[in-house]
């Protein structure tokens, strides 16, 4: 949404932009939260898959699919999603999303059956999709004091709601693996009344509404014909099959190490402070990490140098595998390569081609959510056939593929090193798959 208040322009004056950052509309606030809760999706039902193993006498293969038909269904619609809020609004695009994202979480937690879960795991991802592709540009629209203070909201919401995702994950999950899906449908449902009351409606003059031009639905597709966006998606289509090794398939052996070890009701809880140690380390190389490490190296070296450290770590985690302490550091270690990865990519998705920002970006976010969708398929499948650290070495191997496509398009990405210095509003758009 391109359309935004008057005193976005105006930058705080004296140094008082902390006081900038917090004096919000509620509007802003309400938006907000539901992000956090929205983002919480990501790795909520990590610290509950042994659980939801063992209780459905399911396989992790099985489970792990919790995760394929999430990601599949919001890649999927992230090709759309500017097509359909530049014609239904921004407002109702984030209701209907959070709707959905109710519904689909409660039937999830009333489920009897793993293929239950994840049929519903996938309406749950038609409304995450709807939803974070909008919330950036509502609270641009909406917020005081310029947009880069709005933006650094819109990145702490992402922050906290990929950190505690997991450990509100485990806090439900302790007392039942349908605990987490009844706590997500109630706080979103409580998003979605505040939203309805406290979000401007069209007639209220706040330029929240205005009508964007509207974007053909061939515009993402299309864009796949360029060779720099091509080179891109399909790294990062790579990059994050290794990505979803890690976030999926990492409680299994995790777990498994607390048992070798004797160590009694490790569990939900135990997996949810791992893994919120791994989403703080997400959300702190992210913002912070990834501008330092462009500056230094280029977007283009700084892609190659970060997957590199990514296979290594992997190919180290399946020799760990069995190590309580080595698995739980790599897995938090593997979180400061994560958050400079998603960044870094991203920022280059925007600097790759002359594509409008909504294009550039929904064709970006739909191919690589591909790669993460495979991921938990082919972790499970390998962990039973092979070994517990088998899908580690296919994660390194894919991720290293990743690196070898970036060196036969180098010349194809030039554009992505022009401007390592990105505006912050178009940072956070490509961070997320956004629409404007």
């Amino acid at each position: 949404m391109s359309t935004t208040p008057d005193n976005e322009t105006q930058p705080p004056e004296g140094g008082n932009a902390e006081a900038s950052i917090l004096r919000q509309p509620r509007a802003v606030w309400a938006v907000a939260f539901a992000a956090v809760i929205a983002f919480m999706g990501i790795g909520l039902v990590d610290p509950i898959l042994p659980a939801i193993t063992a209780d459905l006498h399911a396989s992790p293969a099985q489970s792990m699919l919790l995760f394929t038909s999430y990601l599949f269904i919001t890649g999927g619609m992230m090709f759309f999603t500017s097509f359909v809020s530049s014609r239904i609004g921004a407002k109702t695009t984030l209701l209907i999303g959070l709707i959905l994202i109710v519904a689909f979480s409660a039937m999830a937690g009333f489920s009897g059956s793993v293929d239950q879960i994840i049929g519903f795991r996938a309406g749950w991802g038609l409304g995450n999709a709807l939803f974070i592709s909008t919330a950036l540009s509502t609270i641009v629209g909406a917020a005081s004091g310029g947009a880069e203070k709005a933006i650094i909201l819109y990145e702490a919401a992402l922050g906290v709601g990929i950190a505690t995702g997991p450990l509100l994950g485990g806090l439900l999950g302790g007392i039942s693996w349908r605990g987490p899906f009844f706590g997500t449908a109630v706080l979103m449902a409580i998003g979605f009344i505040a939203i309805v009351i406290l979000l401007p409606g069209k007639n209220s003059g706040s330029g929240l509404h205005t009508s964007p031009e509207p974007i053909k639905l061939s515009a993402t597709f299309r864009a796949l014909a360029r060779p720099g966006v091509a080179v891109l998606g399909i790294s990062a289509l790579l990059y994050n099959f290794g990505f979803f090794i890690l976030l999926a398939y990492s409680p299994f052996p995790v777990e498994a190490a607390a048992e070798n070890m004797g160590i009694e009701n490790f569990g939900a809880m135990g997996l949810g402070y791992v893994f919120f140690g791994w989403g703080m380390c997400v959300a702190i190389t992210s913002v912070f990490g990834a501008p330092l490490l462009t500056k230094r190296l280029g977007r283009r070296r700084g892609l190659v140098v970060t997957l590199v450290a990514l296979v290594v770590l992997l190919f180290v985690m399946a020799f760990l595998v069995e190590s309580f302490v080595g698995i739980i550091v790599c897995v938090i270690v593997a979180g400061l390569i994560l958050g400079v990865l998603n960044t870094v990519f991203t920022e280059s998705a925007m600097e790759v081609s002359d594509l409008p920002r909504p294009v550039a970006s929904g064709t970006y976010s739909g191919v690589r959510f591909i790669g993460g969708a495979v991921a938990p398929i082919v972790a499970g499948t390998v962990s039973e056939s092979i070994s517990a650290g088998a899908p580690y070495f296919f994660g390194a191997g894919v991720v290293l593929l990743a690196v070898v496509v970036i060196a036969i398009g180098w010349k194809t990405l030039r554009r992505v090193d022009g401007h390592i210095d990105e505006a912050p509003v178009d940072e956070a758009y490509a961070l997320t798959g956004g629409d404007s």
